[in-house]
């Protein structure tokens, strides 16, 4: 006889023992026809949970909020944030429950959440629950960027609720079950320090140090130590996410985590004809978070970090203010050479040359000025060392020829004094390794989350399916690498729905 598995993690809830001030009590909520939409087999093991086992009815009402395990000790999350530079003093988990904490297969700690759950006390009047079509799109985004290499909370399941859910007409409803090193946030230190009690701030702090970075614990200046790290770990996401055309589009501090990993996968976009104003947010009128303005908007981020710490790291208010504005001058520093490092690996150099700055400069100047798409530009020009110009020639039909030729020289004279393999097709198959070919574009994940809000989820599995193999060109698949039509573009705009 087979034994039974069941769904059910064995949950930890480190986060409400040392933060009870910071949660509000959640309790299940029913609903009527849960049924499983999408399943992440592979995290799923990652986490050591059986997907059999999940994909069972259990399974199914646990990952839909109407069942939790036996002394599990879900909660509603709270925090502040700046939206849009506008200061909330209480925001909070509207419609998301932290279910608690479990340990992984690599015996990492990781929060498991579920999203449009149903309404807590910090849902301000909303329903607190989603809708199919956004909570598709985070499961698409997070592994995609998963994918790539890039820091980011992930989606484990999607469940349809068996009930419509009322925004401007009627949609299915769903839940999303989200795993992150944390939930741990810049808007998380904004909630605690307004309580006007230092021991909670303490507390929140030790506890992000002990999740994210236990080194710290035995230093001299742990708290100064934690927004440095806090510093160098959004630098570098940040960064990842330029190298690859991301645009957040909703960089709230709330939105911050402190583990330095990418949450809220709502008005995001990849980019496609390079230019550094891009912004595709509904909401985003000013361009506050467009493309080019998010490594500044990240250090205004951190800068309200800093001044929650201040009370931490020294008594002395001028010398603590001094300290935290050290560590935020690096932060420029420290954007900028994860940034050259990832510019040198994209165009195959292999080590830093004078006048790198320049040459990744004029490029980005080329593809701003002729309007090309930032993704095939990469791989266009690996072919071209590959003595295949014709998809360079392509992207630049209507360009200056002569301009882009003369950087195609400088570029070449960089690998030369860059010490690259006098092979270029070598140099080409290593800028093939971290330049993908496949991302979330704008007009398949439109395509796809249309279609599984009328009931087939084909081209949304097919697209998944794609997207977790960026770097390797498969046959057959070639209109997922094209991108948008300009007239979809101009008009296509993203929403802050999950």
């Amino acid at each position: 006889m087979t034994d039974i598995v069941s769904p059910f993690p064995d949950l930890d809830d480190q986060f409400v023992r040392a933060l009870p001030e910071l949660t509000l009590a959640w309790e299940p909520q029913t609903v009527p026809a849960p049924a499983m939409l999408a399943l992440n087999q592979k995290l799923a093991e990652e986490l050591g949970l059986d997907p059999d086992a999940l994909q069972s009815p259990e399974g199914v009402a646990f990952l839909s909020g109407a069942a939790t395990p036996a002394g599990a000790n879900p909660v509603a999350m709270g925090y502040a944030g700046h939206q849009f530079g506008n200061y909330s003093p209480r925001l909070g988990d509207g419609r998301a429950a932290l279910l608690g904490e479990l340990t992984d297969t690599a015996g990492n700690r990781v929060d498991l959440q579920l999203k449009g759950s149903g309404r807590t006390l910090f849902s301000r009047g909303g329903d607190g629950k989603a809708s199919v079509g956004p909570m598709l799109r985070e499961f698409l985004f997070a592994e995609a960027m998963h994918a790539l290499g890039i820091p980011t909370t992930r989606a484990l399941a999607v469940v349809t609720t068996g009930e419509p859910v009322m925004r401007q007409s009627p949609e299915p409803g769903a839940v999303l079950t989200r795993t992150a090193a944390s939930h741990l946030r810049v808007g998380s230190f904004e909630y605690a320090v307004r309580m006007e009690d230092k021991s909670v701030l303490v507390r929140l702090a030790d506890l992000a140090i002990d999740r994210h970075y236990p080194a710290l614990a035995d230093s001299e200046e742990p708290y100064l130590g934690l927004l440095e790290a806090v510093r160098d770990a959004q630098a570098e996401l940040v960064s990842s996410w330029m190298l690859i055309g991301f645009i957040h589009g909703v960089l709230n501090t709330d939105n911050v985590l402190i583990s330095g990993e990418t949450i809220d996968y709502g008005p995001c976009a990849f980019m496609d004809r390079f230019d550094q104003a891009t912004v595709f947010s509904s909401i985003d009128h000013a361009g506050r978070y467009a493309f080019g303005n998010q490594p500044s908007i990240t250090l205004w981020n951190l800068t309200r970090l800093a001044e929650t710490l201040i009370p931490l790291i020294d008594e002395d208010a001028d010398a603590a203010v001094e300290k935290v504005n050290n560590v935020l001058d690096g932060y420029g520093a420290k954007f900028m050479a994860s940034w050259h490092s990832g510019m040198r690996s994209k165009l195959g150099l292999a080590s830093a040359t004078e006048g790198d700055e320049a040459l990744f400069d004029q490029l980005l100047g080329l593809l701003q000025t002729n309007r090309v798409d930032f993704t095939s530009a990469f791989r266009a020009l690996a072919a071209w060392l590959r003595d295949s110009p014709e998809p360079l020639d392509l992207l630049f039909a209507d360009a200056d020829v002569a301009e882009r030729d003369t950087w195609l020289d400088a570029w070449t004279a960089a690998l030369d004094a860059a010490g690259s393999s006098a092979d270029r097709a070598t140099v080409a198959d290593g800028m093939d390794l971290v330049n993908p070919i496949y991302i979330a574009r704008n007009h398949l994940v439109d395509e796809a989350l249309r279609a599984a809000e009328s009931g087939d989820t084909e081209p949304f599995h097919e697209l998944l399916d794609v997207l977790l193999q960026p770097f390797t060109k498969r046959a057959g698949l070639e209109r997922f690498a094209q991108p948008a039509p300009d007239d979809f573009n101009r008009s296509f705009q993203t929403f802050c729905g999950t």
